[in-house]
């Protein structure tokens, strides 16, 4: 996933839509004009009539479906193809329209009977057989869990099934084509006769088992999800959320939005103990917390379970994005973070162990262990870093140890009673970053302005205002 690293580009081709499509003059303004339009076709069944006779008739309609995908995807509802739009627009995804924010499919389709039959009636050359079966089976699974669905497959002789799978290129006889690499990944059909229920991946993809490219898992069980009757989720921390993440398959939990949605077509799970999965962290709760908050050369970073918050000064909405979908190999539940600004590096923290990025790029040699930066083995987590002037302050629990940069050794008589050195900041510091003259310490729901030349707090307030929240 590239998105971020195509920011500047898409901020110089910001498009303020004037003209009715297709009469675009500029070749930039063109190619974007016919992203929007594909997107919408697609995905917000904007017809393919267009309306020569009457411009401003074209017009609306574009405006409309542009605001109804913005707030599908809790965009700024401008009915124009800005940045973060167009950003969001060249993001690999399932082929399945979104339509609106229905959890189940409009006409609640779903199949009468609860122990269904698959086949996979094609397979890819990228993988072993033996893995993709074991592959698929494990997607069915996440929906078994939680639900009293359950899944055999049949061969050939044993009859037709609910469900077949394959993996096909370009027109394939379904009226859905694909376009190859990186785009549309897959797109199943909800449940009913003939195609109803069944799964189909673009064979052009490069499909793996691994966080590289495409993984075949998520892709599966979320188009599993349609299989069943599920419509694409507006939660970005949902399965059926449209765009692709990637999520570590042998500690995958299936989120509670998807969970929701399931046992809303066919009941609860079977299981004595009824199954939970996580949430996704909402930024205006009154109660939100931050595990992590860094700079990155201009931007903050709000990190919270599997998700990143990325405050970006030239844009309106602050974005939720998983971690994984940038930093494939970093793990959830990111405990400190800090920008050392001589470097020009991000450090990451989690546990014993900590990551470098450089921009958006993980360096090599990492992670490594804190005891690089002089602590003894009994710290074991790090609650909150920041850097200042050459030196770089961590906070653990009721303390704070301060390192110095250039002499790549830590302060002497440290650590030191955060109380004493910050007064008005006691323990139970979550996250803290560094802006003009200030330390930001995150403590709970609320945050703490420290006026590092006055030496004390000049402000308090609830720590998600930082997320445009009033």
């Amino acid at each position: 996933m590239q998105s971020l690293k195509m920011l500047p580009l898409l901020l110089l081709l910001h498009l303020q839509l004037s003209k009715a499509f297709p009469v675009l003059s500029e070749p930039p303004e063109e190619k974007n004009a016919k992203i929007v339009q594909n997107y919408l076709e697609k995905f917000y069944q904007l017809p393919k009539t267009r309306y020569p006779s009457n411009r401003k008739k074209s017009e609306s309609v574009i405006v409309e479906k542009l605001k109804e995908m913005q707030r599908f995807f809790g965009l700024n509802e401008t009915g124009k193809p800005n940045a973060e739009t167009l950003e969001m627009m060249t993001k690999p995804r399932c082929g399945v329209p979104d339509m609106s924010a229905f959890m189940i499919t409009p006409g609640n389709p779903k199949w009468e009977l609860t122990t269904l039959t698959y086949r996979i009636i094609r397979y890819t050359p990228q993988l072993p057989e033996a893995e993709v079966e074991a592959i698929l089976k494990n997607a069915l699974q996440v929906w078994s869990k939680v639900s009293p669905l359950r899944f055999t497959s049949i061969s050939e002789d044993e009859g037709e099934p609910d469900i077949k799978i394959g993996f096909f290129k370009r027109e394939h006889g379904d009226n859905s084509e694909f376009d190859g690499p990186n785009g549309l990944l897959a797109h199943a059909f909800q449940p009913g006769p003939g195609l109803g229920g069944d799964v189909h991946f673009d064979e052009e993809e490069r499909w793996t088992n691994t966080s590289e490219n495409y993984n075949l898992f998520i892709v599966a069980a979320h188009e599993f999800g349609h299989s069943l009757g599920l419509a694409h989720s507006t939660d970005p921390g949902a399965l059926m959320y449209p765009n692709y993440a990637f999520s570590e398959p042998s500690t995958y939990a299936l989120p509670q939005d998807d969970i929701n949605g399931i046992q809303a077509i066919y009941g609860p799970s079977n299981n004595p103990v009824q199954p939970t999965g996580p949430t996704t962290p909402r930024a205006c709760h009154p109660r939100l917390t931050f595990d992590a908050i860094t700079t990155l050369r201009g931007e903050i970073l709000f990190f919270k379970d599997r998700f990143f918050w990325r405050k970006h000064p030239q844009l309106p909405t602050v974005e939720l994005s998983y971690i994984s979908l940038f930093w494939r190999s970093l793990p959830s539940g990111i405990q400190a973070a800090y920008e050392d600004f001589d470097q020009d590096l991000v450090f990451l923290f989690k546990g014993k162990q900590y990551w470098a990025l450089n921009g958006y790029d993980i360096q090599q040699g990492y992670p490594r262990n804190i005891s690089n930066y002089g602590f003894p083995s009994s710290v074991q987590a790090i609650d909150a870093a920041v850097f200042y002037r050459g030196k770089t302050y961590f906070f653990i629990d009721d303390q704070f140890w301060r390192y110095d940069n250039q002499r790549k050794s830590m302060d002497p008589d440290f650590p030191r009673s955060i109380a004493s050195a910050f007064p008005g900041i006691e323990s139970g510091i979550d996250a803290v970053f560094q802006k003009d003259y200030a330390f930001l310490f995150f403590s709970g729901s609320i945050y703490y302005e420290f006026d590092i030349n006055s030496h004390r707090v000049i402000r308090v307030g609830r720590g998600n205002k930082w997320l445009n929240c009033r």
